[in-house]
């Protein structure tokens, strides 16, 4: 509906300019009011240069001329403003414009609303009416409100502290107050004092940790503010201040514009713009002229200057002439004296108001245009931001678009790599091999030079990159940083970094979901997990029938009981088939008997013939035995190959059996311990994980005693070393990597459980993140990440000392020892001592039975037996009857 009343209304004065039968009549001399207060010099100036400059334009109001009626009352005196008002309304002005004081304003709109008389205003007033005689030229209170919401989004600042000198500071603020949710992070308001000394309200922020300040004051409390800011160490490179004041420019910042110190604000006004300073030019020259002077602040020698109040007073004369124009072409216009003790009033009051909320110009605070409702909530604000050359312009905003960055990314860049250059960092770390090492040196060394490791080379690349220079730190507790859930309070780096100790944090640090809410981190400079360190396993002496391991238990009775079951079937079917009974005698054609060659026996030595691929004398002749044969033959054929193909990898890989394998492995057992670094990221893992196995594992760790929990990881490690396999560390990858490479007795046990990333840590709010994390990813694309890796991971400090241990352990993996073997030639002697043992009880046996046959005395004919057999003259033996 709105824009349809806005272009009803324009369409409307179109159609009243275009009568051509109407008469227009305004008299030569038209009177305006400005009711001004002492301290308002510059906007009077402004108000009488306004009608002058409109009294030298022929193009508005030609037969006419302005008349400038100004009238200096006091701020809070509203019976003298009250009768100063009448007093123009007498004279017979068309206008009032001011006063600034909010005390007697109230006042004047009140008897110009009961006169009809517009009243321009310039001042912020959060009580404006549509139905009032009231026509005022600042931003509307809730569209400013609303740029300073999309600001702060823009930024992304999820906690924020907001300073504010009174209660109208929180009315221009409200809408930022209720975008920010109580499900967010919470924001702290906090009220200016009355006096002189900020400091004690100051110092409650900054121990609060807060980086993030809305400042709502008087313009000519901000440098007072931000000064005793920058006394107790708030106005460093990772705070940020945005100023809700349209005046910043009017400010003295010369003492903060090398101090590294984000200051942002709005303008309406652009003391740049050519016209602008045209006009201030010709305001200062002629003063000079009239033989006054008008005093401008510091910097004095910059004709720019110029307030928003001061140039929306300069345009609120040329709205109000160029409306009083527009009305003066559609109907004749009146001026006369009113008095405030009649009940009369100006007719033309009410159209003049409407016109002027209908035209739309280009003025000093931009294009003038007012809403359907009658206020100026369509305008465009400069983003202005405080660098070494000044205040200088960075984005725009308007209440459709809402925020428009114009500054590019690269001059982003640009901007924070120059303030880098010649900074010097101070960078706390931790002793952590091999990220910072102490060097070894028989000199007392100082500063940098004691230090050495992967972090320090990496900083120091990063430093060329960038050109700052740096200094190295221990924190003093000897921590990484871990939250306190019951204080709220960080320790070890993170509180070094939160309570601006430090710039830069480097070391071991895992990028964290609660570090990440505490401070800025750049991209990971290492990728990696949580892993195991565990003591290698102990190589398992060689089982002396390692032959039989290539074949499970289960296997083997299945294949003897195959082999009885083929014998059986092979002895019933030979002895069923009529093929297999075969006449012993072939010269003999009708012989008295057949012989069938397949005894159990022969079909026992047949089966293990075919087994062992040796064969035997006799072969099937009918189809079901040959049957028989050939799926026998395809049996051991498959299983032979298999079992030869096994054997040789069961032979020749020594076995390592290890107790554990996995993360399920250790949360299943009792027996070995395992522990994590104390307040380190990964105790943090297993004590937020919602998975079942490290829910037990981290309950299993918590009641341990004595605690499984180390002061560092060194300690850690020694404890696998010592505990001689009762002891597991959960540690990073990359240190169990670093580990392992020096210590052969350790090793790292299944894959990652987690995947993160170290990361170089800096203060919230840092303005340095971008360009370090910039730096990080040139280093990662040269492949110098990868080079210091490998010179502190395999080869300084014992780097590869395992090497030849591997080298030498997968050589001698090829060579078989008798302990390998051994059970063959057991099995060897075994049986010829079997073999021996049968045949002396098969001598026994045929001894007996042949003396028992011819009634000789046994032990005589078995000694002739023995020395005929044992005679080498032939394989023919003697009978007892020849």
């Amino acid at each position: 509906m709105a824009p349809c009343t806005e272009m009803a209304g324009r369409a409307l004065l179109v159609a009243v300019l275009c009568c051509g039968n109407l008469v227009a009549a305004l008299p030569d001399v038209i009177r305006i009011g400005g009711l001004f207060h002492p301290a308002d010099d510059r906007q009077e100036v402004a108000f009488r240069y306004a009608v002058e400059r409109i009294n030298d334009d022929r193009t508005i109001l030609p037969r006419s001329r302005l008349s400038a009626q100004i009238e200096k009352i006091s701020p809070q005196d509203s019976f003298h403003a009250s009768k100063r008002v009448c007093h123009l309304l007498r004279s017979g002005v068309a206008a009032i414009f001011g006063p600034q004081s909010g005390q007697t304003a109230s006042h004047v709109q009140s008897i110009c609303d009961t006169m009809e008389i517009p009243h321009l205003e310039t001042r912020w007033d959060y009580r404006l009416r549509r139905e009032s005689c009231l026509v005022n030229l600042y931003p509307h209170p809730t569209a400013l409100s609303k740029a300073y919401v999309d600001l702060v989004r823009a930024w992304g600042w999820r906690s924020f502290t907001i300073i504010y000198e009174s209660n109208e500071g929180l009315v221009r603020l409200q809408e930022l107050l209720k975008a920010h949710g109580p499900s967010e992070f919470p924001i702290t308001v906090r009220q200016l004092g009355e006096g002189a000394d900020y400091r004690p309200l100051l110092k409650q922020i900054k121990n609060s940790a807060e980086s993030h300040i809305v400042l709502d004051c008087n313009t000519e409390r901000i440098y007072d503010v931000l000064k005793q800011a920058q006394q107790i160490g708030m106005m460093s490179d990772y705070h940020s201040y945005l100023i809700t004041s349209l005046d910043l420019h009017s400010v003295d910042l010369e003492e903060f514009k090398y101090g590294g110190t984000n200051i942002t604000a709005l303008r309406l006004v652009d003391p740049e713009k050519p016209e602008l300073q045209k006009v201030v030019r010709n305001w200062v020259y002629g003063e000079l002229r009239y033989g006054r002077k008008l005093d401008l602040p510091p910097p004095r020698d910059n004709l720019t200057f110029i307030k928003t109040e001061t140039a929306l007073m300069y345009d609120a004369v040329h709205l109000f002439a160029k409306a009083l124009h527009d009305l003066d072409s559609s109907q004749r216009i009146d001026i006369k004296p009113l008095s405030c003790d009649a009940v009369d009033t100006w007719p033309h009051g009410y159209s003049l108001i409407n016109y002027m909320k209908i035209v739309e110009m280009q003025g000093l605070t931009g294009v003038i245009k007012f809403d359907n409702q009658g206020f100026r909530s369509n305008f465009v604000l400069d983003i202005v931001e405080l660098s070494k050359d000044g205040l200088k312009k960075i984005g725009t905003w308007n209440s459709t678009e809402g925020v428009n960055f114009t500054r590019t990314y690269g001059e982003a860049y640009t901007q924070i790599v120059e303030s880098l250059q010649n900074k010097t960092f101070v960078v706390t770390t931790i002793l952590s091999s091999p990220y910072c090492m102490r060097k070894d040196s028989s000199e007392k060394l100082s500063g940098n030079a004691q230090f050495e490791g992967y972090g320090l080379d990496l900083v120091h690349e990063i430093s060329k990159i960038l050109g700052f220079n740096y200094t190295f730190k221990l924190v003093p507790d000897g921590r990484y940083g871990s939250l306190n859930r019951e204080t709220k309070e960080w320790d070890g780096m993170m509180k070094e970094l939160l309570d601006q100790k430090a710039d830069i944090a480097i070391a071991d640090l895992t990028i964290t979901y609660d570090r990440e809410q505490a401070v800025d981190f750049t991209m990971p400079f290492m990728n990696l997990g949580i892993s195991i360190l565990y003591r290698k396993p102990i190589k398992q002496p060689p089982n002396l029938f390692s032959f039989l391991s290539p074949l499970s238990l289960d296997v083997w009775i299945y294949m003897a009981t195959a082999y009885l079951g083929v014998s059986v079937l092979l002895f019933i079917l030979a002895r069923f088939t009529p093929y297999e009974w075969q006449n012993p005698h072939p010269c003999n054609p009708n012989p008295g008997h057949l012989e069938n060659q397949f005894t159990l026996l022969n079909c026992m030595w047949f089966a293990i013939g075919s087994l062992m691929q040796q064969g035997c004398d006799f072969l099937p002749k009918a189809v079901s035995t040959r049957m028989v044969a050939g799926m026998w033959w395809f049996f051991t054929l498959i299983m032979i190959s298999s079992y030869t193909a096994n054997l040789a990898a069961f032979l020749t890989v020594e076995r390592m059996d290890s107790p554990i394998e996995s993360a399920e492995d250790l949360a299943k057992q009792t027996k070995i311990k395992y522990g994590a670094l104390k307040g380190g990221s990964t105790a943090a893992f297993f004590r937020d994980s919602n998975f079942s196995t490290y829910q037990r594992m981290w309950s299993f760790m918590e009641s341990a005693r004595p605690s499984v929990f180390t002061s560092s990881n060194m300690e850690g490690v020694e404890r696998v070393v010592k505990g001689k396999g009762n002891y597991a560390f959960l540690m990073e990858s990359t240190s169990i990597e670093y580990v392992i490479e020096r210590n052969c007795e350790l090793t790292q046990v299944g894959g990652l459980l987690d995947s993160k990333g170290y990361g170089i840590a800096m203060p919230p709010n840092s303005p340095y993140r971008t360009a370090i994390s910039g730096a990080v990813l040139k280093l990662q694309e040269e492949g110098k990440l990868h080079i210091l890796k490998t010179r502190w991971w395999k080869e300084k400090r014992g780097g590869g000392a395992c090497r030849d241990d591997t080298s030498k352990s997968s050589s001698a993996a090829n060579e078989l020892g008798l302990a390998n073997v051994g059970g063959v030639f057991v099995v060897l002697m075994g049986g010829m001592g079997v073999a021996c043992v049968i045949a002396v009880c098969e001598f026994v046996w045929k001894s007996r039975k042949v003396a028992m046959e011819e009634r000789l005395d046994s032990f005589p004919e078995q000694n002739r037996v023995v020395v005929q057999q044992h005679q080498c003259n032939g394989s023919l033996l003697k009978t007892s009857g020849q």
